[in-house]
């Protein structure tokens, strides 16, 4: 059993980070395989909470290494603010975390071309960019003239390549006007030199690490940041992120074939969220919104930006699966949607007079969409304290097997709240066997404390 993939299925923030936390007690490794410092993730445990956007959420366990592979675009400084973060507060890093010599490398040029083109686009629909250089640098990466890897801040011709590099960039910038920031080539060489000689017992060839590791039997999870819908190539376009945040991204992203996971979690909320632009078919910029924020605390983990809220949409979470190719599910955030009369879910879209469960291809097709609902019973009682599925109420077991059945896949794993301990397993249909049986994971009933 080599390899576990777990895979956002809506448009990011699906707290994936809990559940990859929990995962890594039965597994060697953990893998970040795309996406950069825009991803957060959010790791609670025993009162703790751990806020993390590039390091493996993994990095809490002791035991298991943590890689950064050559599909992530990697800032250094935001790396080693997370490593002084956790080294601060008694998890030790040291050789657990192991950096792709092939990340190619965010640089002040590209948080600059990042915030001009932010701003040139302004008058229409925002993309959503957390202004953090990824685009542009993954922009950079396809065009690779003007790309450069971590590798690449080891070697003696690094000093000449910045230097031709700042001067193309200053030339770009400067169509900015005024408000272009001048790019200090000095400066950049000297603040990389020093962090690279600080990440630089970190960096090595991944990509051979891992295929050995798989060759050898080690348990693999790999841990995607965003979701699906967010697929640069198959999400809601061009409101999506740089990378292929979809399960199709795991192999060009780790450097590891498809043939080695034999098995793929897909995590919902209970509810649907969105930052930035692009449609949200079921949003609800009502009351219901509103609860939905404030008892998800729905505010981005790297941004701190409000999150749109709405119901569920299973047209748009079941094209993810599909795509994706999960094999479970894991709801999460359901103790969320306690205190509610009514839960409504989105079976189908009405596009232009025409009820279809296909997820458009465009996105206008997708804005004009208007959602079809089921309306469930709500319940009124605390999840927040359940620990077994027998415990959960009858009106939430019917929420989470209604959307088992929409999405055609068993929901193993329900989330009643942030932290390690308030998880509920679940037998799905009825499979409860072992890895010996054939069955999955062995699950704990009680998710062991944070061994740093």
């Amino acid at each position: 059993m080599p390899g576990t993939c777990v895979i956002g299925l809506q448009w990011g923030d699906e707290a994936k980070g809990k559940l990859v936390d929990i995962l890594t007690e039965h597994h060697d490794i953990v893998v970040r395989y795309q996406g950069g410092a825009n991803a957060g993730h959010t790791v609670v445990s025993g009162g703790e909470t751990w806020k993390l956007s590039l390091i493996p959420s993994g990095i809490l366990r002791d035991g298991v290494t943590c890689v950064v592979t050559g599909g992530v675009v990697l800032d250094p400084a935001a790396v080693l603010r997370e490593i002084d973060m956790l080294e601060g507060r008694g998890v030790t890093v040291g050789s657990k975390l192991l950096l792709s010599d092939r990340a190619h490398v965010v640089f002040p040029w590209h948080v600059a071309e990042d915030r001009l083109l932010d701003a040139s686009l302004s008058g229409g629909e925002p993309i959503g960019t957390t202004g953090r250089g990824i685009g542009p640098c993954y922009r950079d990466k396809v065009g690779r003239a003007m790309a450069i890897r971590l590798g690449d801040l080891y070697r003696a011709d690094f000093p000449a390549t910045l230097r031709h590099v700042v001067a193309l960039k200053q030339r770009f910038l400067a169509g900015g006007g005024p408000a272009a920031v001048p790019l200090d080539a000095d400066a950049i060489l000297a603040d990389m030199r020093r962090m690279a000689a600080r990440l630089g017992p970190h960096v090595r060839d991944t990509t051979a690490y891992l295929l050995d590791a798989v060759e050898a039997g080690r348990r693999v999870l790999f841990e995607g940041a965003q979701g699906t819908l967010l697929d640069v190539d198959h999400g809601t376009y061009p409101f999506v992120t740089s990378s292929n945040s979809s399960g199709l991204g795991v192999g060009p992203g780790s450097g590891v074939p498809a043939r080695w996971i034999d098995r793929s979690i897909g995590v919902v909320k209970a509810y649907s969220t969105r930052v930035g632009g692009g449609p949200l078919p079921t949003e609800q910029d009502n009351a219901i919104g509103i609860h939905l924020r404030e008892r998800g605390n729905e505010y981005g983990t790297v941004t701190r930006r409000p999150r749109r809220c709405g119901w569920f949409d299973a047209v748009a979470a079941r094209y993810a699966a599909r795509l994706s190719g999960v094999d479970e599910l894991a709801v999460m955030l359901l103790d969320v949607l306690g205190g509610l009369d009514q839960i409504s879910i989105c079976t189908a879209y009405e596009i232009d007079g025409r009820r279809t469960t296909d997820f458009p291809s465009h996105v206008d097709d997708l804005r004009r969409a208007r959602p079809v609902y089921e309306t469930l019973p709500g319940w009124h009682e605390d999840l927040s304290v359940i620990r077994e599925q027998v415990g959960l109420p009858g009106a939430a077991q019917r929420y989470v097997e209604r959307i088992a059945a929409l999405l055609g896949r068993p929901v193993r794993i329900v989330s009643v709240g942030p932290d390690r301990a308030q998880t509920v397993f679940r037998d799905g249909d009825g499979d409860a066997r072992g890895p010996a049986e054939g069955g999955g994971l062995p699950w704990p009933r009680q998710p062991a404390p944070v061994r740093a």
